[in-house]
C-alpha cells in the first residue's frame, strides 16, 4: 500500500463521523461535504506524525471549520418571527435539510444509507439547533451528541472549560426550551401519525385538534420558491384549521404521499401534481410527545431536498 493509500484509506475510515458532526453543526449537507473537504485538505497537509487520536483531531478541526462558516456574515442570523430565526436575507422562516430515507432496509453499498448515518439527531432538534449561537451549538453538539470534553471545546473555542461548559448548557437550555424535541418511540410515532392522517383525510378540526399538543407549533421553508407561511403557526386549533386547509388543497390535485424516516423519524415523502402538470414534492417531519404532535416542519425549497425520489404509489397513505 503506497503512502497516499493508506493516508487516503485512513481519513476516509471516519468520513462518516466527521459529515455527523458537519451536519449537525451547519443543517446543510452541501456545506457539510464542504467542511469535510477542508478537513481532508488540512490533514494532508498535516504533521501526521505529531497525531495521536487522529479521530479526535479530525474532529476538532472539522467543528473549527464548521465555527468559521456559522460565525460568518453569509449565514449570520437575525430574530424573525419570535423565537424563530430567518438567514440574512433569506424569505421566510429558514429549515435545514432532511435526511430522507425509505422505511425498510437499505443495501449497504447504496449511497442513501451513508448519508441516513447522519440521522442520530431528530429533525426537530436540527430545527432548534438553528436558534443556538454558533459556540453554543459547537459546544452543544460536541459535547452533548458527540461526548467530547470540555477541554477540547474549550481549545476549540478558544476559551476556558468553565466557559466552554457554560456556551453548552445555555444552548441546552435553549433546546430544552423549545420544547418540541420529540420521542424517538416509533410505535408512538405510528400511532400519532396515523391519527393525523385520518383526521386531516377527513378535515376533521375536533380530531385534529386532540391529536396537536395545545402548543404545537408548524414551521414551513418554502425559501421564496414554493408558497409557505410567512411565520410560524402556534396553537392547536390553529395549526389544526392549517393543516386542515393544506390537506384540502392537496386533495384537488393528484397527490401521493409515502410515510419515510426523516432523520430517523417518521414522516412524510409527499409529491402533488397539478393539471397543469407542474409537480411540487416536500417534505413533512413530525416531533411527537405524550401521544401528540408538538411539533410539524415542511421542507418545501427544492435547494434543500437534493434529488429525492418520488413517493412510492403503492405506499400511498393519503387514500
Amino acid at each position: 500500500m503506497t503512502d497516499v493509500e493508506a493516508l487516503t484509506d485512513a481519513f476516509e475510515a471516519h468520513r462518516d463521523h466527521l459529515m455527523a458532526v458537519a451536519y449537525q453543526m451547519l443543517g446543510n449537507r452541501p456545506d457539510a461535504e464542504d467542511a469535510v473537504q477542508e478537513a481532508w485538505l488540512r490533514y494532508a497537509g498535516s504533521d501526521r506524525a505529531a497525531i495521536v487520536d487522529l479521530r479526535g483531531w479530525l474532529t476538532t478541526v472539522t467543528a473549527r471549520i464548521c465555527l468559521d462558516v456559522l460565525r460568518s456574515a453569509r449565514v449570520r442570523r437575525e430574530v424573525h418571527a419570535g423565537p424563530w430565526l430567518e438567514r440574512a436575507g433569506y424569505p421566510g422562516p429558514w429549515l435545514p435539510e432532511p435526511v430522507v430515507r425509505p422505511l425498510g432496509q437499505v443495501p449497504d453499498d447504496d449511497p442513501a444509507e451513508r448519508v441516513a448515518r447522519l440521522d442520530r439527531v431528530s429533525y426537530a432538534l436540527m430545527c432548534v439547533l438553528e436558534q443556538l449561537r454558533p459556540e453554543e451549538r459547537v459546544a452543544f453538539v460536541l459535547h452533548d451528541v458527540f461526548a467530547v470534553p470540555f477541554e477540547e471545546i474549550a481549545h476549540l473555542l478558544d476559551v476556558t472549560p468553565a466557559a466552554a461548559r457554560q456556551h453548552a448548557s445555555r444552548g441546552r437550555r435553549k433546546v430544552d426550551d423549545a420544547g418540541i424535541q420529540g420521542s424517538h418511540d416509533r410505535a408512538e410515532q405510528e400511532r400519532v401519525l396515523r391519527a393525523f392522517l385520518a383526521a386531516t383525510e377527513r378535515g376533521d378540526i375536533d380530531a385534529l385538534v386532540a391529536v396537536l399538543a395545545p402548543d404545537v407549533v408548524a414551521v414551513g421553508d418554502g425559501g421564496g420558491v414554493l408558497p409557505a407561511a410567512k411565520a410560524p403557526v402556534r396553537g392547536a386549533l390553529q395549526v389544526a384549521r392549517f393543516m386542515a386547509g393544506l390537506f384540502r388543497q392537496a386533495r384537488k390535485t393528484a397527490v401521493v404521499a409515502e410515510v419515510v424516516l426523516v432523520n430517523g423519524d417518521l414522516g412524510l415523502l409527499i409529491e402533488a401534481q397539478y393539471p397543469d402538470q407542474r409537480k411540487i414534492r416536500f417534505v413533512m417531519a413530525f416531533a411527537t410527545a405524550g401521544g401528540r404532535v408538538t411539533g410539524i416542519f415542511d421542507q418545501l425549497n427544492p435547494a434543500k431536498l437534493g434529488q429525492l425520489p418520488a413517493p412510492d404509489p403503492a405506499r400511498n397513505v393519503l387514500g
